[in-house]
Protein backbone atom coordinates (compact mmCIF):
# COMPACT_ATOMS: atom_id res chain seq x y z
CA UNK A 1 0.00 0.00 0.00
CA UNK A 2 1.41 3.39 -0.92
CA UNK A 3 1.99 6.30 1.46
CA UNK A 4 -0.96 8.38 0.22
CA UNK A 5 -3.40 5.50 0.68
CA UNK A 6 -2.15 4.88 4.21
CA UNK A 7 -2.55 8.58 5.06
CA UNK A 8 -6.10 8.54 3.71
CA UNK A 9 -6.94 5.41 5.70
CA UNK A 10 -5.53 7.02 8.82
CA UNK A 11 -7.71 10.07 8.30
CA UNK A 12 -10.73 7.85 7.73
CA UNK A 13 -10.02 5.97 10.95
CA UNK A 14 -9.73 9.25 12.90
CA UNK A 15 -13.00 10.52 11.40
CA UNK A 16 -14.90 7.30 12.15
CA UNK A 17 -13.60 7.01 15.71
CA UNK A 18 -14.31 10.63 16.65
CA UNK A 19 -17.59 10.83 14.75
CA UNK A 20 -19.03 7.62 16.22
CA UNK A 21 -17.96 8.32 19.79
CA UNK A 22 -19.20 11.93 19.82
CA UNK A 23 -22.44 10.93 18.06
CA UNK A 24 -23.21 8.52 20.90
CA UNK A 25 -23.08 11.48 23.31
CA UNK A 26 -25.43 13.42 21.04
CA UNK A 27 -27.92 10.55 20.79
CA UNK A 28 -27.98 10.34 24.57
CA UNK A 29 -28.86 14.02 24.75
CA UNK A 30 -31.57 13.61 22.12
CA UNK A 31 -33.10 10.74 24.07
CA UNK A 32 -32.63 12.11 27.59
CA UNK A 33 -33.35 15.77 27.06
CA UNK A 34 -31.37 18.94 27.32
CA UNK A 35 -32.40 20.19 30.76
CA UNK A 36 -29.07 19.33 32.39
CA UNK A 37 -27.11 21.19 29.72
CA UNK A 38 -29.51 24.15 29.91
CA UNK A 39 -28.94 24.32 33.66
CA UNK A 40 -25.16 24.41 33.25
CA UNK A 41 -25.38 27.14 30.61
CA UNK A 42 -27.82 29.24 32.67
CA UNK A 43 -25.65 28.81 35.79
CA UNK A 44 -22.92 30.66 33.90
CA UNK A 45 -25.31 33.54 33.20
CA UNK A 46 -25.81 32.60 29.55
CA UNK A 47 -29.17 32.14 27.80
CA UNK A 48 -30.43 28.56 28.11
CA UNK A 49 -31.10 28.36 24.37
CA UNK A 50 -27.31 28.18 23.82
CA UNK A 51 -27.46 24.66 25.26
CA UNK A 52 -28.97 23.48 21.99
CA UNK A 53 -25.65 24.22 20.31
CA UNK A 54 -24.53 20.92 21.80
CA UNK A 55 -26.74 19.20 19.23
CA UNK A 56 -24.71 20.85 16.47
CA UNK A 57 -21.46 19.71 18.07
CA UNK A 58 -22.63 16.21 19.03
CA UNK A 59 -25.09 15.25 16.28
CA UNK A 60 -24.59 17.32 13.12
CA UNK A 61 -20.78 17.61 13.31
CA UNK A 62 -20.20 13.88 13.93
CA UNK A 63 -22.44 13.03 10.97
CA UNK A 64 -20.32 15.39 8.85
CA UNK A 65 -17.18 13.60 10.07
CA UNK A 66 -18.54 10.15 9.38
CA UNK A 67 -19.53 11.10 5.84
CA UNK A 68 -16.43 13.16 5.19
CA UNK A 69 -18.71 16.05 4.18
CA UNK A 70 -16.95 19.31 5.02
CA UNK A 71 -15.11 17.30 7.67
CA UNK A 72 -12.80 20.18 8.58
CA UNK A 73 -15.83 22.27 9.57
CA UNK A 74 -17.37 19.29 11.40
CA UNK A 75 -14.13 18.76 13.30
CA UNK A 76 -13.92 22.44 14.20
CA UNK A 77 -17.49 22.27 15.53
CA UNK A 78 -16.58 19.25 17.67
CA UNK A 79 -13.49 21.10 18.98
CA UNK A 80 -15.57 24.14 19.96
CA UNK A 81 -18.14 21.82 21.56
CA UNK A 82 -15.39 20.16 23.60
CA UNK A 83 -14.01 23.51 24.74
CA UNK A 84 -17.48 24.46 25.97
CA UNK A 85 -17.90 21.06 27.65
CA UNK A 86 -14.60 21.45 29.46
CA UNK A 87 -15.40 25.04 30.49
CA UNK A 88 -18.97 24.33 31.65
CA UNK A 89 -18.77 20.84 33.11
CA UNK A 90 -15.16 19.86 33.74
CA UNK A 91 -13.14 22.97 34.59
CA UNK A 92 -12.66 21.85 38.18
CA UNK A 93 -11.03 18.63 36.95
CA UNK A 94 -8.52 20.33 34.65
CA UNK A 95 -5.50 19.68 36.85
CA UNK A 96 -6.68 16.47 38.49
CA UNK A 97 -5.76 12.84 38.05
CA UNK A 98 -8.28 10.00 38.13
CA UNK A 99 -8.13 6.92 40.37
CA UNK A 100 -5.91 5.13 37.81
CA UNK A 101 -3.38 7.94 37.76
CA UNK A 102 -4.43 9.28 34.35
CA UNK A 103 -5.62 12.79 33.62
CA UNK A 104 -9.21 13.26 34.77
CA UNK A 105 -10.06 14.81 31.39
CA UNK A 106 -8.25 12.33 29.18
CA UNK A 107 -11.38 11.49 27.17
CA UNK A 108 -12.27 15.13 26.61
CA UNK A 109 -8.64 15.90 25.81
CA UNK A 110 -8.48 13.08 23.28
CA UNK A 111 -11.72 14.23 21.64
CA UNK A 112 -10.40 17.79 21.43
CA UNK A 113 -6.97 16.79 20.07
CA UNK A 114 -8.49 14.42 17.50
CA UNK A 115 -10.93 17.10 16.34
CA UNK A 116 -8.10 19.61 15.92
CA UNK A 117 -6.03 17.02 14.00
CA UNK A 118 -8.90 16.33 11.59
CA UNK A 119 -9.53 20.06 11.15
CA UNK A 120 -5.87 20.45 10.16
CA UNK A 121 -5.55 17.26 8.05
CA UNK A 122 -8.92 17.20 6.29
CA UNK A 123 -10.98 14.11 5.53
CA UNK A 124 -8.67 12.49 3.01
CA UNK A 125 -9.70 10.70 -0.15
CA UNK A 126 -12.44 8.65 1.52
CA UNK A 127 -14.85 11.49 2.13
CA UNK A 128 -17.80 12.87 0.21
CA UNK A 129 -16.09 16.10 -0.80
CA UNK A 130 -12.50 15.01 -0.05
CA UNK A 131 -11.46 18.38 1.43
Amino acid sequence: MNQAAMHDLGRLLLRIALGALILLHGITKLRGGMSGIEGMVEAQGLPGVLAYGVLIGEVLAPLMLLAGFHARIGAALVAVNMLFAIALAHLGELGQLNASGGWALELQGMFLATAVAIALLGPGRYGINQR
